[in-house]
């Protein structure tokens, strides 16, 4: 596939473009691999600087990068001997979202994990499958049917959030989208086994929430997750939704500002360009964290673990009144 650029990179593809043009050249001189060489610094140089300054609308934009991993991927890389399993035992197979079960080694010995990963398509024939990532009631409903298993099993939980949001549907919303995502939260909240959360991209309102609340909330540098995508939030308070980069900036969805205000536990490193850049390295970066999340998570009673989850919650949006003046 060939290298998709966004606009704000396009600086970067036109130097890409004149070194790759260089270096077909038939007979390469020593002047050509000075340019060359030249030309390559600048690039690294240009991308530092872009990269390391990235704006929260420049990092809504990577997060949704058509080349980035998707759940699929972190399953397949972290994950050995996986088994999907399907639908919801209510209406029907879910395919925005995978469900299964796959093995991790954990200090030696070998760990089953239940998964759940909303899941992304790369062409457009993919995503009409998929439903762009938005899942649907029943999408819920297997998520969590898997996860009962799970804690009847004494498994951990395991969630990859990629979602723009819950589809919006009449059909989702007549079979009872916001029931589905409701009972999500409180049946997670107190699901008696360890659950690792992972924004691996999008974390689109409670589209993500479905299947986010756990013991461990990990976010990947460029990924976002707000209460509402910036283009909704543009077109209820600004009326205009063409304002969505002025929104992206007050929502405070960056992986760096949900870090700041306790939301998220620990952000996980993405090479400069973003997760495509380096997937292997990404998929282990990722499975590191969940290998260590794990190792603490299995040495807390399941009772303690509940007490403190239910604590990690309720103190999100804390806030603390002063007289005026001071």
């Amino acid at each position: 596939m060939p290298e998709y650029y966004l606009e704000f990179e396009k600086p970067i593809e036109e130097l890409e473009k004149q070194i790759q043009l260089l270096e077909q050249t038939t007979e390469i001189t020593e002047d050509i691999k000075q340019q060359i060489q030249q030309l390559k610094q600048q690039s690294e140089q240009l991308k530092k600087e872009i990269y390391t300054n990235l704006t929260p609308a420049q990092k809504v934009l990577i997060a949704r990068h058509p080349q980035r991993p998707y759940a699929k991927d972190y399953i397949e890389g972290i994950f050995s001997n996986f088994i999907e399993l399907h639908g919801d035992r209510f209406f029907r197979d879910d395919r925005s979202v995978i469900c299964g079960f796959g093995e991790i080694i954990i200090d030696g010995r070998v760990l089953v994990c239940a998964i759940v990963g909303q899941q992304k398509g790369r062409s457009l024939e993919e995503n009409m499958v998929v439903n762009f990532g938005m899942l649907h009631p029943e999408g819920y409903r297997k998520a969590l049917r898997i996860m009962k298993l799970a804690e009847k099993f004494s498994m951990p939980v395991i969630s990859f959030i990629d979602t723009p949001g819950a589809y919006p549907g009449i059909g989702a919303e007549e079979r009872g989208q916001a029931e589905a995502i409701a009972k999500n939260l409180f049946e997670m909240s107190q699901l008696k086994t360890p659950i690792i959360c992972v924004v691996i991209g999008e974390g689109g309102s409670g589209g993500a929430l479905g299947i986010g609340v756990g013991d461990r909330l990990f976010m990947l540098e460029n990924a976002y997750y707000s209460v509402i995508s910036p283009e909704g939030c543009a077109s209820i308070l600004f009326r205009d939704a063409s304002k969505w980069q002025q929104a992206a900036e007050a929502l405070k969805l960056t992986a760096k500002d949900l870090y700041e205000l306790g939301v998220v536990d620990e952000i996980i490193p993405e090479p400069l360009g973003g997760a495509h850049k380096d997937v292997k390295q990404v998929v282990e970066n990722v499975k590191k964290v969940i290998v260590k999340s794990l190792t603490e998570l299995f040495k807390t009673p399941i009772e303690q673990l509940l007490k403190l989850r239910y604590k990690k919650y309720r103190k999100l949006g804390m806030f603390k009144t002063t007289e005026r003046g001071k």
